[in-house]
């Protein structure tokens, strides 16, 4: 029987979303659903929610729970990843706090930042867990990873971990709906080009019978800028750079050194900039959990419309050979040669039977391609430090950082970093 492991099932939510798209897509009929997750009670929930969707959609697939994350993967086709490592408390919570006693304050901190780079590290060595239990048990397995930091995770399961990975957002598919929604414009017939890397990724070309829309959204751009909305940093890298980027403006605020800065204060109200953005929304997701729980959980007549969500259609893809294209974070065999070979590109891919296939972009923009080594850098680094262990790559990572190094002195980045290790214990490995 072929088997769909799912690492992170007790992310009930998203869990309905990813397996329930495959219940309801008949290449996948028949398939194990394998579900593993380090807390009993949301497993449980997850499983008891996902037999109630079998139940009400007719699919044959099977719903499985494991208590041993390697028999869970053994065997495995394809595999989903969406853990958190740490949590909202107490990790998010360190991640927030201790730089905010030097001044430097985060709207999400979850992909390069000081809160991303701390993320990565007590994350990796799970990752490369996983990647050990797959090269025993299911070596052929297709890895697809949700979890942030996108790049440098998908990175680390490719080149340390052997493992075939590739890493998913929804900031792409996101980009022209939100952008022409937000502008008043029809995005029906649009064709577009988005390449870059993962919430740095840049809409390229954006067409419609051939006509090049960019003037016009410059123009709209300007226009609403001129009142306060929700995207407006988004916006001033589309007027400033001349390219719109994938991923939201609370993001975007935090991977450049133009924004969130103590000289400017005002540039918080100006551009609408909402600082500590990630906290709120764990601890509002914290509340609904408990008021949806019954609804989702123990609901027998719970129902589900297959989502826009990439993975169930990779899977059909591959299983029937009908192509599809994503966008896809992957290795960089040099699909954007003026981005360092090293790094982990988001880029349009191809999936059919012969598996996920990245294509050629080519040069981007030369302010686009500075702009995303800017991150590269610090990814980079952070992977250098995770796989050496040395304290110093830690610093470097950080110093290198747009936004920490914008803010902090080199002595206040090391003392930060020092603080933030002190702080995370026995969820990072040791560093010399």
């Amino acid at each position: 029987m072929a088997k769909i492991t799912f690492l992170g099932a007790g992310s009930t939510v998203f869990a309905k979303n990813v397996l329930g798209d495959c219940m309801h897509t008949p290449a996948l009929q028949g398939f194990e659903l394998a579900l593993f997750d380090i807390d009993s009670q949301r497993l449980a929930d997850s499983e008891r929610m996902l037999n109630n969707l079998k139940q009400s959609s007719g699919s044959t697939c099977i719903i499985k729970s494991y208590s041993d994350r390697k028999e869970a993967l053994r065997g495995a086709k394809y595999v989903v990843n969406a853990i958190q490592v740490g949590g909202y408390d107490p990790c998010t919570i360190t991640d927030f706090e201790i730089p905010k006693k030097y001044g430097l304050r985060q709207t999400i901190a979850d992909t390069v930042s000081i809160g991303g780079i701390f993320r990565n590290l007590r994350t990796i060595p799970v990752m490369l867990d996983f990647a050990a239990d797959m090269r025993e048990v299911c070596p052929n397995a297709l890895f697809l990873n949700y979890t942030n930091p996108m790049a440098v995770l998908t990175q680390i399961m490719n080149t340390q971990g052997g493992v075939n990975t590739v890493g998913l957002c929804h900031s792409v598919q996101a980009c022209i709906p939100d952008l022409f929604r937000d502008l008043g414009l029809d995005p029906t017939g649009v064709q577009s080009k988005i390449a870059g890397i993962n919430h740095m990724a840049w809409l390229l070309e954006v067409t419609k019978d051939g006509k090049d829309l960019y003037p016009e959204i410059k123009r709209r751009a300007a226009e609403k800028q001129k009142e306060q909305h929700h995207d407006m940093v988004r916006y001033e890298m589309l007027l400033k750079f001349g390219y719109y980027n994938t991923e939201s403006s609370e993001h975007t605020a935090e991977y450049h050194p133009y924004f969130i800065k103590q000289r400017y204060s005002e540039l918080i109200g100006t551009l609408n900039i909402p600082l500590d953005e990630y906290p709120r929304r764990c601890v509002n997701q914290i509340q609904r959990w408990t008021e949806m729980r019954e609804d989702l959980v123990n609901n027998a007549d719970l129902e589900h419309i297959r989502s826009h969500e990439y993975a169930s259609y990779i899977f059909e893809a591959i299983e029937t050979g009908v192509p599809f294209k994503i966008g896809g974070n992957v290795l960089n065999t040099g699909l954007i040669p003026n981005l360092p070979q090293e790094a982990c590109v988001e880029v349009p891919c191809l999936v059919d039977k012969s598996g996920v296939t990245p294509t050629y972009v080519g040069d981007l923009p030369p302010q686009l391609a500075a702009l995303n080594r800017t991150n590269i850098n610090t990814q980079l680094l952070t992977i250098e430090a995770a796989i050496t262990g040395k304290k110093e790559h830690i610093y470097h990572a950080a110093m290198l950082d747009p936004h920490t190094a914008a803010e902090l002195s080199l002595d206040d980045i090391v003392a930060l970093c020092d603080d933030l290790i002190a702080a995370h214990g026995d969820w990072l490995p040791e560093f010399h």
